[in-house]
């Protein structure tokens, strides 16, 4: 059972998504709020394994909301819905550690698989934003490969990261732990300088890492 948070202010959509996810098999949704104000103590009482956030909310909104939760909470799924498709909130959402991006136009049978996608440890995007998160790093300084010093290894689990595999299926894969596989992958953010797998895979395209 896949427990989500829902952040949304506009309360006929914020009543549409609860319905829609809760009515539909494992899935669970444990509660639904109109801003971001009190998310800290939230989390902590309801222990989502999702967060499906909008940004533009009254009072404290989903880019500061998503600031909050990574400064004490590195585990939980965020999943961004949102209307804006624009550089800058795509960059910050990803930048201060959003799992995806999707836009509200996202049809609810694909919602529904976006969001098992995020808990299982994917990166689900929207086409368009995909596109547009590429294009940003595209534009960014170039490094050399031995720049980043990945080892084999990380370069193995970057490898997968880029074939979409799931923090489970790496693990299958290389006969390791998850542990292990979320150690690996902690280390290749640090050493890319990146905050989400989203981030990682695009850097892994723009400096040919693989």
């Amino acid at each position: 059972m896949i427990r989500v948070l829902i952040y949304e202010d506009n309360p006929q959509l914020r009543e549409g998504l609860t319905m829609l996810i809760d009515g539909s098999e494992g899935f669970n949704v444990v509660a639904s709020y109109k801003n971001c104000n009190n998310i800290l103590s939230e989390l902590k009482t309801w222990g989502p394994d999702v967060l499906l956030m909008d940004i533009d909310m009254p009072g404290v909104n989903g880019i500061e909301g998503l600031k909050k939760v990574r400064e004490i909470n590195q585990e939980v799924k965020i999943l961004m819905l949102t209307v804006f498709d624009d550089n800058k909130n795509v960059f910050e959402a990803l930048k201060n550690g959003a799992n995806g991006y999707l836009l509200k136009k996202t049809p609810p049978a694909k919602l529904l698989e976006y969001i098992g996608d995020v808990a299982s440890g994917g990166a689900p995007m929207t086409s368009s934003i995909a596109t547009q998160v590429l294009k940003m790093f595209s534009e960014l300084p170039q490094q050399s490969n031995n720049e980043y010093n990945l080892s084999e290894r990380e370069k193995q689990v970057l490898q997968f990261l880029v074939n979409g595999y799931s923090y489970k299926m790496i693990a299958n894969d290389m006969f390791i732990a998850i542990d292990t596989v979320r150690s690996h992958i902690k280390k290749i953010y640090e050493k890319l300088h990146v905050n989400s797998k989203s981030e990682a895979v695009a850097k892994a395209f723009k400096d040919k890492l693989l």
